[in-house]
């Protein structure tokens, strides 16, 4: 009797009972999966290394999804290649890049997901203005954008908000120099202009790299909390929209609306609430340190999305939370897919409709933007929008997504819509 409890406890030692799978939690990772592998070749779920612990989705010790990130793009310091480089060996699944203001990272992070096995979430941060109606004082407000593969419907007219959000950066930033020159850091523009890079619009993060390179700060951190934080001496305001009008265009355009950080906020409660009002989906409640029940909460107050993700940099240092860190409840990925591919189908709808109506170069590279690639395969045998949308669909969504009464007569109102030359020139039919 002594040796069998023995045995037991040694048993328990090596690693305990497993944990008995729930049938919700069986059905969960089955509708992740299903959605995981849409146009892919990979192998179905159970030959992919996945284990449960305590509900999460995980692939070996690595968490599945992350759902914010940050290239070179805009305030990383790592290409989006190199992004989901690391991404993937650090074990993650499904990478959504969320650039402050910018997609211009999302097609070289799609193309080296195919490289590396990792499914792409087009995203954007956007930086919004929450103007407070009891005292009218303004605060910084980020909201996620989650797109589909296809990417935003009304593509256009996302880019014309963003591009006022981009050139008002340059005037923020010059701005914050100009302060911190008032305060004796004789800092100079070309210096953060030439950190940021080609094309880049300048944020507070380099403004700060570039403090630490002149050697005014020891270190990132300590840029922010003495001169770049919210209402800090050196912080400026740029050209940013109300929250309430980014929520409701990215609502508009096909989107997944998420309050990033709420955490950092002052009135949480207030923002939380109005963004309802406007279309909000969800909140980050999760962080690499766990969930906070005090968002959580709140998001169950108001019915929304519990999401989450590292918002990583790759600055480094102890201070960062590690691409991949934050583990995800797998009934708040099915949660989030449940809402989002509903929308992403309404979008590649919008989009293909306004191809037809308007069958021009410009409405087919909205088409092609984010996953020309896997698209153009094979254009040579192409002939006419119906053969283009047939393939897009084949790889954007499921059987049953596809069997839909408003894509069949898409398809067959494209047919009168020839392209000649894959996609470079496109003309109308009789």
């Amino acid at each position: 009797m002594a040796d069998e409890k023995k045995k037991r406890n040694k048993k328990k030692k090596r690693g305990g009972s497993k944990t008995k799978m729930t049938s919700e939690q069986a059905e969960a990772i089955k509708s992740v999966s299903d959605w995981l592998f849409v146009g892919s070749s990979s192998p179905p779920l159970d030959e992919f290394a996945v284990t449960i612990n305590k509900g999460s989705l995980r692939c070996g010790a690595k968490l599945v999804f992350e759902l914010h990130s940050h290239s070179n793009r805009s305030d990383g310091f790592l290409s989006p290649s190199k992004l989901v480089e690391r991404a993937h060996t650090n074990g993650v699944k499904v990478l959504s890049l969320t650039d402050h203001d910018t997609m211009a990272g999302i097609p070289e992070a799609v193309e080296a997901g195919r490289r590396f096995g990792i499914k792409i979430i087009p995203g954007i941060e956007i930086s919004t203005l929450f103007c407070s109606r009891e005292s009218g004082s303004e605060e910084s407000v980020h909201i996620l954008a989650y797109y589909g593969t296809s990417g935003p419907a009304m593509y256009d007219e996302l880019e014309n908000l963003l591009v006022k959000i981009r050139d008002g950066r340059f005037v923020r930033g010059r701005e914050m120099v100009s302060k911190l020159n008032k305060l004796k850091i004789p800092l100079k523009w070309e210096h953060v202009t030439r950190i940021a890079g080609k094309d880049v619009a300048p944020g507070r993060m380099h403004v700060a790299r570039a403090l630490l390179e002149a050697g005014y700060v020891e270190n990132l951190r300590q840029a922010f909390t003495k001169y770049l934080h919210d209402d800090g001496p050196a912080y400026a305001t740029g050209s940013e929209p109300m929250s309430e009008e980014a929520v409701k265009l990215i609502c508009k355009t096909g989107g997944v609306a998420v309050l990033a950080h709420p955490w950092a906020l002052k009135d949480h409660v207030s923002v939380i609430r109005r963004l309802k009002d406007a279309g909000l989906h969800g909140v980050e409640v999760y962080r690499s340190d766990g969930k906070l029940e005090v968002f959580s909460e709140l998001a169950d107050t108001y019915s929304l999305l519990k999401l989450g993700g590292s918002d990583y940099h790759g600055k480094g240092g102890r201070n960062e939370s590690e691409l991949g860190s934050v583990n995800l409840p797998v009934k708040a990925l099915q949660g989030f897919l449940k809402i989002g591919r509903p929308i992403w189908c309404e979008a590649i709808k919008a989009t293909m409709r306004t191809f037809l109506e308007q069958p021009s170069d410009s409405n087919l590279s909205n088409i092609l933007r984010f996953d020309s690639a896997r698209i153009l395969k094979g254009s040579s045998s192409w002939s006419c929008g119906r053969e283009l949308m047939d393939r897009c669909l084949a790889i954007w969504l499921t059987n049953d997504e596809r069997e839909n009464d408003e894509f069949e007569a898409l398809r067959l109102k494209l047919s009168c819509v020839l392209i000649t030359s894959k996609g470079s020139c496109v003309t109308v039919g009789a």
